[in-house]
């Protein structure tokens, strides 16, 4: 389990243009990257839409937002089309980073178990420490809250 204090695993994945992205790209810099489990499902549609609604004011504080799901390039391309979203989404189809933050596991839908991802946001300095987590993180309110958090660590 990562906890609030660690250095923030390293990771090299594409975004929706098919660009490498690595967390080394925002050493000095503050970082959102959030978790979550499929584009264009209702929770993941209001978090990446909140996010959006708060950019500029992440922008404001020096902070970047990634957002990380298994979805593919195209996928995220649609996602960011449809609901005009103005973040990052980097794809994450083999899991890897999800394991790497521990988001990957075991999660239950309608009786049955699957494993998925646990939606999850990291906040990490500019010094690439992880400062806080939000796990199992419950969609409404959710970016006003990591906003605050950002506001509050600075």
């Amino acid at each position: 389990m990562l906890q609030v204090g660690q250095k923030a695993p390293s990771f090299s994945i594409t975004n929706q243009n098919g660009s490498l992205v690595s967390l080394e790209d925002f050493v000095s810099q503050w970082l959102v990257i959030y978790f979550y489990p499929k584009d264009d499902t209702p929770g993941c549609t209001t978090e990446a839409k909140d996010f959006t609604e708060y950019s500029q004011d992440f922008r404001d504080l020096g902070a970047n937002i990634l957002g990380i799901s298994p979805d593919s390039e195209k996928s995220h391309c649609k996602f960011i089309d449809k609901h005009d979203l103005k973040i990052q989404l980097l794809s994450d189809s083999q899991h890897q980073v999800c394991e790497l933050y521990d988001v990957w596991g075991l999660k239950k839908f309608m009786g049955k178990e699957y494993m998925g991802v646990i939606r999850s946001t990291f906040l990490v300095n500019p010094q690439q420490e992880i400062i806080y987590i939000w796990s199992n993180v419950k969609t409404k309110g959710h970016a006003l809250a990591v906003l605050n958090k950002l506001k509050e660590c600075k």
